[in-house]
């Protein structure tokens, strides 16, 4: 098993402590946040690793760690679905992909790992409480799930009414892909890529702009199974400088 790390945002809503710096290389509890997420997959057993680098790509470097480096040369004007396909060589076999902006647990990995689905995502069902308190970041912007009784991907993403209560869950920016999975979401990239040329791509504007949920999204509406891994929290996503600032209580609290 391989994993591929999507890691070349801007970062604009952390300014000023990214105006130097990815957020995947804030330090926290005594090591970048980036290393944080390495760790728990070497201690899975999985080294096959991929960093997808753009923003300030120059300060991603693990001199002690034999990663593999793609380089998103055009991050600034595209999106996540098109940070990832710049490692599109990596997408086989078995693959967890994640977001550089998230702490999560050993525990939530393992699980994932546990799926033998073509396309697996990590879903939390107990998603309102990442928002308590949460100031700076609207419960509306979270990338939230509606499944059904199979644990099957029935809508996803930003734009999703979470006031009516239709709303299983939040995708927290990992997932796993297997098998026939791999080939499955590269034939949609390439096809969507072709079909959506000009105007939008699901909720993004245009293609180029398109999030990893507008492709999940796509597969679904074309009756790709998607399966939802289920956890209830184990994990936080850091996006504004007031997740950084409680990031400190949440390492000690998952013990990293």
């Amino acid at each position: 098993m391989k994993a591929i790390i999507i890691a070349a945002g801007t970062s604009s809503r952390l300014r000023p402590l990214t105006n130097d710096m990815p957020k995947c290389m804030l330090e926290l509890a005594g090591k970048p946040l980036l290393r944080h997420q390495t760790d728990i997959l070497t201690s899975l057993g999985i080294e096959d690793i991929t960093i997808i680098k753009g923003y300030r790509e120059e300060k991603i470097n693990f001199a002690d760690s034999d990663f593999n480096y793609c380089l998103n040369k055009d991050y600034q004007n595209n999106n996540v679905l098109e940070s990832l396909f710049c490692a599109e060589s990596e997408i086989e076999g078995e693959v967890v992909v994640l977001y550089s902006d998230i702490l999560f647990g050993k525990e939530v990995v393992e699980k994932l790992m546990e799926s033998s689905e073509g396309i697996s995502i990590v879903v939390d069902v107990n998603w309102k409480a990442n928002y308590v308190n949460r100031r700076d970041h609207p419960i509306e912007e979270a990338e939230t799930v509606i499944f059904d009784d199979d644990d099957c991907v029935q809508k996803i993403g930003k734009t999703l009414d979470v006031d009516k209560g239709m709303v299983s869950g939040e995708f927290i920016g990992m997932l796993k892909l297997c098998g026939q999975g791999a080939a499955t979401l590269k034939n949609f990239y390439h096809d969507s890529r072709k079909k959506y040329q000009e105007g939008p791509f699901q909720k993004a504007v245009t293609f180029q702009k398109a999030y990893l949920t507008d492709m999940i999204q796509e597969m679904v509406d074309c009756s790709v199974k998607v399966h939802c891994v289920k956890i209830h929290n184990g994990w936080k996503e850091i996006d504004t400088e007031e997740d950084f600032k409680n990031a400190i209580e949440i390492c000690n609290s998952m013990g990293l």
